[in-house]
């Protein structure tokens, strides 16, 4: 069997009542629950929450809330790796055993069945623990610049101040969309990014966290955008 398993704690600080704000006329949680549906890769859909709003919109949607995330895994500081090794434990004491669990974040309106299945076909075809949503970045991260403590500027890594951007290696940063796993891996606590996983790489123009209203903003107007030319 293969659960999605979808956190969505309340509570958030940044953007108060993220999960279920409305975006481009729904939930956005509703697009991680109707994306994970239309692929067909699961025999359940679970939002794993500590709100009753939450679980109330979760339903409505089709996605199952089978119990509430206790106090300990909702705080701000917890991570995705323990709150999804909780889900998978529930679901094999509850239902029975797992082949495969993937977290689905709630506030990735970009997401797509089809990439949820190509994650699939990757960890089937290529093992590995995780196999996870990736973007390259839209600059080398070599040629990184900070500012320091008197207000001036320095590069992290001066070494390549005069490297060519196409001598540098690419690299990639989480999409923040969804993690396939195997449940002894979620279980474990094994660490994502590393040799462990795999990934699926995805365009950058259809990817954006959401931690901040600046990245609200510019999600709306990057699906806005996307919209128009479907």
């Amino acid at each position: 069997m293969k659960i999605a398993v979808i956190p969505a704690r309340g509570g958030s600080k940044r953007i108060p009542g993220k999960n279920i704000r409305p975006f481009h006329g729904k939930p956005i949680i509703a697009y991680s629950i109707e994306a994970a549906a239309e692929s067909g890769c699961f025999d359940a859909i679970i939002v794993s929450t500590d709100d009753d709003a939450i679980a109330d919109v979760a339903r409505s949607y089709g996605a199952e809330v089978p119990f509430k995330r206790p106090p300990e895994l909702s705080n701000d500081t917890i991570g995705t790796i323990p709150v999804t090794a909780h889900a998978v434990r529930w679901f094999e004491e509850n239902r029975g055993p797992l082949d495969l669990a993937c977290c689905v974040y709630a506030t990735a309106p970009f997401i797509r069945a089809e990439d949820i299945r190509r994650g699939l076909e990757l960890i089937d075809s290529m093992g590995g623990d995780y196999a996870f949503s990736v973007a390259s970045f839209g600059f080398p991260i070599q040629r990184a610049i900070r500012i320091l403590p008197n207000g001036r500027t320095g590069m992290f890594q001066p070494e390549h101040f005069n490297t060519r951007s196409q001598d540098l290696e690419e690299a990639y940063q989480d999409a923040a969309q969804f993690y396939w796993g195997r449940p002894k891996a979620w279980k474990a606590g094994t660490p994502m990014f590393s040799e462990a996983a795999v990934p699926v790489i995805l365009p950058r123009w259809r990817v954006q966290d959401i931690d901040t209203e600046e990245d609200w903003k510019r999600a709306e107007l990057m699906f806005g955008a996307l919209m128009a030319t479907n």
